[in-house]
């Protein structure tokens, strides 16, 4: 059985506890400083160890990639249930040599909400982009981050002629297997 499927049937953790149980986000060893319930504003840890530093004893950059790749999304899923949510596009500007543990900050603006469920009302879809931010342990911002997701419709699929939504019954494969 999968273990993600395992621990969200797992009820009476909370969704901190949840996102540090996350397999990569455990043996990265992540820590939830401060998780809002509705995901508006998120506050994790990335240690900087023996496993994370590189060759010049800062954080590796696809830690930092790993970690904040997710958050965008998961934040738009609690906020916009009902629809599908992933990263379209994922970018990390390394300002400052990341030589602490990280504390990466997401705050969900409400002009960039109201801006997003205005376009799910008028088009169905929105693929909006949020900046924040990884900060060394001095306060010092370490690398900025620019996460584009796709909010689409449950079942959205994208084809030569547009858009349109899964059939509830399953489809025969071309080989005739059903």
């Amino acid at each position: 059985m999968n273990l993600l499927k395992v621990l969200r049937r797992l009820h009476f953790l909370s969704d901190a506890r949840l996102l540090e149980l996350y397999p990569p986000f455990w043996l990265m060893r992540v820590k939830v400083i401060e998780l809002s319930d509705d995901w508006r504003h998120v506050h994790l840890r990335l240690p900087l160890t023996m496993i994370s530093k590189n060759m010049g004893n800062s954080m590796f950059g696809g830690y930092q990639a790993s970690l904040s790749d997710p958050i965008a999304a998961l934040a738009c899923v609690r906020v916009f249930p009902g629809n599908d949510v992933w990263t379209r596009h994922h970018e990390l500007d390394f300002v400052k040599v990341g030589n602490s543990d990280l504390d990466l900050r997401f705050d969900f603006d409400a002009d960039l909400e109201q801006q997003i469920r205005a376009e799910l009302a008028e088009k169905g879809r929105s693929t909006p982009s949020f900046e924040f931010a990884f900060y060394r342990q001095d306060g010092k911002l370490c690398t900025h981050v620019k996460s584009t997701v796709a909010i689409r419709p449950e079942g959205y699929i994208k084809g030569s002629t547009g858009a349109f939504r899964v059939p509830e019954q399953k489809l025969a494969r071309p080989d005739g297997d059903k």
